[in-house]
């Protein structure tokens, strides 16, 4: 018997690294398992944006895009992993991406 079942396939309208994504359900633990997602393509236009003392990720989205829970944007297009990391302590410099041109890696 197998264990993963009901394979499904949700799809969302809104920019979200979660666009498209499977999910199965597992019929030993009976949670829900969610497939991981692409990351954003890097082939995209961008700002360089020089980093200042008091940048963090979700200040920067705001900054850019007027909203800060876009923070993620940045976030995986630069593959930061931890959205709290200091960002002046780490980096010089972040890409920011255009929203308008943002694209995800098929993988598959």
């Amino acid at each position: 018997m197998d264990v993963l079942v009901d394979k499904q396939k949700r799809d969302y309208d809104h920019i979200s690294r979660y666009s498209s994504f499977s999910f199965y359900y597992n019929t030993q633990d009976k949670k829900y398992i969610y497939e991981i997602t692409s990351q954003l393509s890097d082939i995209v236009t961008f700002v360089e944006h020089k980093i200042k003392q008091d940048d963090t990720l979700d200040s920067l989205a705001f900054y850019y895009y007027g909203r800060p829970d876009l923070y993620w944007v940045i976030a995986d297009f630069n593959r930061i992993q931890d959205p709290f990391i200091n960002l002046y302590e780490n980096y010089k410099s972040l890409k920011v991406p255009n929203l308008s041109n943002i694209s995800f890696i098929v993988k598959g």
